[in-house]
Formats: C-alpha cells, sequence, structure tokens
C-alpha cells in the first residue's frame, strides 16, 4: 500500500466522484479507477460501492478512510516536528475561523504577529463552523477560532472571551433608538437571519425555542454584508455580534441590547488533539489569549 493510494483514496472518499476525484488530483480518471482497484486487491475487499456512475463508501472504507487520515496527520506531525529545528525563523501558519472574527479578533493578532515573526507565512480563511471542524479534523489548518462548545473527541478548545449577540435595524426602523428590546421582538418583526446550518442562528433558534417561538426569517442569506445591505434596506432586522457591527461603524445602523441572559457566545480556539503544535501555532494561541 503506497501513500499516494491513500492520497487518491482519501479524495475519491470526499468528492464521492472517480471524475471529481481524478480532476482534483490532476490524473485521468481511468487511472484513479485503476489505482483504487489495486488498492482493493490489495487490502482484499471492495471499498466502495459503485452504482452506476454514483459511488458509496463501503463500512471497510469507512475504516480504511478513518486510518488513512490518521497516517497523514501522523506525517504532518513529524513534518512540524523537523520544522521546529528552524523555530520562528520560518515556516507556515494556517487559521480558519468564524467570518465576525475576521473582523474584529484578528486583525490586530496578525498584524503583530508578522510584525514579530515576518517570515512566517499567514493563511486566514473564514468558514463556517462545521468547515472549520472538518478542516482541524483533515490536518487542512493548524487552528480554528470558533463558537464554543465545539465538541468533538479529537478535537481541543481553548476560551478566549464572551461575544455578546444584539439586535441590529435601520437608522428608520420604528425599533430604532430603544436601547432594550425583549427577544420574542423576533416573533412579530421581519427579520434576515443566516440559514440553519450556521452555529449562530441555531443558538438563536435554541434561545427562541426556550420562549414558546420559532423566528421566521423574512429572508436567509449566508454573507453577513447581504444581511446588513438587506437591514439598511429597511427589508427586517438581524441579530449579530456587537463586536462586529461596531467594527463596521455604519451610520444608518441603531443597535439595542436583547433582554435575555443569554445573549452572549463564547469565543475560543480549536486545534487537533495530540497535536504537536508548532512554534508558531502556539505564539499565535498565546496572542491571541492576551488580546
Amino acid at each position: 500500500m503506497e501513500l499516494r493510494q491513500l492520497e487518491y483514496f482519501i479524495a475519491v472518499c470526499e468528492e464521492l466522484h472517480f471524475t471529481r476525484a481524478a480532476e482534483k488530483l490532476g490524473l485521468t480518471q481511468p487511472s484513479l479507477s485503476q489505482q483504487i482497484s489495486l488498492l482493493e486487491h490489495e487490502v482484499g475487499i471492495k471499498l466502495f460501492d459503485r452504482i452506476g456512475r454514483r459511488i458509496a463508501i463501503t463500512e471497510s472504507g469507512s475504516i480504511l478512510l478513518e486510518h488513512a487520515y490518521r497516517v497523514f496527520h501522523e506525517l504532518s506531525q513529524a513534518k512540524a516536528a523537523i520544522g521546529e529545528l528552524h523555530g520562528l525563523d520560518r515556516g507556515a501558519l494556517k487559521v480558519g475561523a468564524l467570518l465576525t472574527v475576521v473582523n474584529t479578533l484578528l486583525p490586530q493578532v496578525l498584524i503583530d504577529f508578522h510584525q514579530l515573526y515576518p517570515k512566517i507565512d499567514i493563511a486566514v480563511s473564514g468558514m463556517r463552523t462545521d468547515e472549520i471542524k472538518e478542516s482541524i479534523l483533515h490536518n487542512a489548518i493548524d487552528i480554528g477560532i470558533v463558537y464554543l462548545p465545539f465538541e468533538h473527541p479529537d478535537i481541543e478548545t481553548i476560551s478566549l472571551r464572551k461575544e455578546e449577540l444584539v439586535l441590529a435595524m435601520s437608522i428608520h426602523h420604528s425599533l430604532a433608538g430603544q436601547p432594550i428590546v425583549p427577544l420574542n421582538v423576533l416573533n412579530d418583526t421581519a427579520s434576515i437571519l443566516l440559514p440553519e446550518t450556521y452555529f449562530i442562528r441555531r443558538y438563536l433558534n435554541e434561545l427562541c425555542r426556550q420562549e414558546g417561538f420559532l423566528p421566521v426569517p423574512a429572508i436567509e442569506l449566508t454573507t453577513l454584508e447581504s444581511i446588513l445591505l438587506m437591514v439598511q434596506r429597511e427589508v427586517g432586522v438581524t441579530v449579530l455580534a456587537k463586536s462586529y457591527l461596531h467594527s463596521l461603524r455604519h451610520a444608518d445602523l441603531s443597535i439595542a441590547k436583547i433582554d435575555h441572559p443569554a445573549m452572549e457566545m463564547e469565543i475560543g480556539i480549536a486545534y487537533r488533539r495530540n497535536k504537536h503544535l508548532c512554534s508558531a501555532s502556539r505564539e499565535f494561541i498565546k496572542m491571541l489569549q492576551e488580546k
């Protein structure tokens, strides 16, 4: 069994499509199919069920996939440990962060880190919570900045700070100017919210459910910029992090505190359990904690 065969196998598992996986790997589809057939022959069992052009991972394939991820995790660990010989003189750091955090918590930390360690290449990607989790488990990023709790047996977390959720509306909205509003305004006021695939929406739904209702947004949008554009045009109100809204400094937005004891979310750092944190990761985490 060769490492490249495991790499090909992982690509097929992630795409569940031989042609797309082949394009991702830069191979022809027949070549990829041949390599997977050789791998199946070596392990002595089918890894995929093929139904026409569709494929599904078999139980044996799922077991091999779990171990294949561990193999590449160990290789990345070895690479990180060897990289420690160079300390902070060179290297790379990959961070996955919630979009609100990219605009608030990270900018100054990134500037300070770059000034201290200019030879460390930093890549920051704005992601959803589920994307961060998958990226950590697949070693695509070194650390994630997420809302807590962020539970998984293979992931460790470190708490950073609390983030207050507030109601945002146009300065021309009927609620504008009120310093405090009850949570149940979302029961009879048009709202623009993130879809339920987003952690902050699921959290908001749970709080509303405890009050006996669920918000029914007029529009669901996946980008914060588009949500705020709808709010500015008086289509509805929204609920977002106070620090994010303040960082934008929109003069045509009004912000109100929501009268509910649980309108705070905890932001934290997430990384793979038992992962060797390189010098760059440790220093970046330290700077985030001191922010």
